[in-house]
């Protein structure tokens, strides 16, 4: 078969590992020489494509995309810039037909969350009808943990391993200072529908009066009256009270904690705050000295404390993702599948993305507990393996090294699209 140019991109927020998917595409596509010519990357994400800013990633050495595998962030550029409907806003997805037609671009493999396999799914689509050659394969991505079909996303084991040890280090912290100080230190994590991360948080602790006391998910409605309750209780107990909160945490009527009133480029409402927002709640009602703190993007920026796990199989579904498009698969995203508990083990399946698009997966009510401020064995036996192994970047100067790109562009070929 003929050789033609391969495309990848990041998308949405960034993540510790998703530089060693990259990396897992970069280097399967260089096994295949006899299929894939060049390697080019969209400088921040699918906007690179439409404006046909393209960077030549075979001007980079072997070993600054060794390097990306230990490298956080999003190294190519990402963005958050979703596509809209085919059917209202067709020139932008003819574009991107029109610039990989130009380039010579037959695969098409785009890294990120809920939105990108949409966009990936309704770029296949479009090859097909415009008659253009295209296998377009989405490499799964998100810290929130919310893709379905795969027992877990990358991007997730990394955060999760980060807020589970920040959380046992500040209540060792809180913990040391109750007695004159602080009672109460609140956490507050991402997770804007699903409380994933901040069930990782519980992990810290797993025994009565060990902390975090509360854990607040967005699939449990806010009660103000039963947190309070709780958080007095903890505190008369064992002196101080440690909660892990998810920005997505909402009253009964959906209302969210700590909405902004604004939203993002993909639509969804713009969080952030809902640490201040219960603390105020804490002091307002308790009176008790308080402390809180935001993840923010420390969590999914921390890759000197990323799981072993997680970099693994952050690598083997970029790889898997240039091994499907090589055997013709089209449409599709290399999945995690767990095969056991103990000890654990996991393979990569092929899942359509037509059962990945818009799709988001929630905590189930069997990993949330009954009281709904904490997580049950099931979760903890679901968690505990992705946050395990370490995988620490080699240090310069005291600080992690990381791959420095040439970020070279290619020259273009059409003229200037408006976004």
């Amino acid at each position: 078969m003929a050789q033609h140019n391969a495309f990848y991109a990041q998308s949405g927020g960034v993540t510790a590992v998703i530089n060693a998917s990259a990396c897992g595409v970069i280097e399967a596509c260089k096994r295949h020489p006899d299929r894939i010519g060049k390697v080019y990357a969209g400088h921040n994400g699918i906007i690179g494509a439409l404006t046909e800013d393209l960077i030549d990633v075979s001007q980079e050495s072997d070993e600054t995309i060794t390097a990306l595998r230990h490298t956080p962030g999003g190294a190519f550029g990402s963005c958050r810039y979703k596509l809209k409907d085919i059917e209202t806003h067709r020139t932008q997805y003819e574009r991107l037909i029109e610039v990989f037609r130009a380039h010579d671009i037959r695969y098409f493999f785009y890294n990120g969350g809920g939105d990108s396999a949409d966009t990936c799914l309704k770029v296949s689509q479009l090859s097909e009808k415009l008659g253009y050659p295209l296998t377009a394969i989405h490499v799964p991505k998100t810290v929130d943990n919310d893709l379905p079909i795969t027992d877990n996303s990358p991007g997730f084991g990394s955060v999760a391993k980060y807020i589970a040890t920040s959380t046992l280090e500040a209540s060792l912290d809180i913990a040391s200072m109750c007695a004159t100080s602080t009672k109460v230190f609140v956490l507050e994590v991402m997770g804007r529908h699903a409380g994933w991360i901040a069930a990782a948080g519980a992990l810290a602790g797993n025994g009565e009066g060990e902390p975090p006391h509360l854990v607040i998910f967005p699939e449990v409605a806010f009660d103000r009256a039963r947190v309070m309750d709780r958080v007095e209780e903890a505190v008369q107990k064992y002196g101080y009270c440690v909660i892990v909160v998810s920005e997505g945490a909402r009253y009964e009527d959906g209302t969210f904690l700590a909405d902004s009133g604004n939203t993002d480029a993909f639509g969804h409402r713009q969080l952030g705050g809902v640490a201040p927002t219960l603390a105020g709640m804490v002091k307002q009602d308790l009176g008790y000295k308080y402390h809180w703190a935001v993840a923010d993007y420390l969590q999914r920026a921390a890759r000197h404390l990323a799981s072993r796990t997680d970099v693994e199989q952050a690598y083997a579904v970029g790889e898997k993702a240039v091994e499907l498009a090589i055997e013709g698969k089209n449409s599709m995203m290399p999945a995690i599948k767990r095969v056991s508990e103990t000890p654990y083990e996991w393979r990569i399946e092929a899942a359509p993305l037509a059962e990945v698009a818009n799709r988001e997966k929630f905590m189930p009510a069997e990993y949330i507990r009954e009281d709904g401020f904490g997580i049950t064995d099931a979760c903890r036996q679901y968690l505990l393996p992705l946050i395990q192994g370490e995988d620490y970047p080699p240090f310069e100067n005291g600080l992690p090294k990381v791959a420095r790109l040439k970020l070279a562009k290619v020259e273009r070929k059409l003229e200037a699209f408006k976004l």
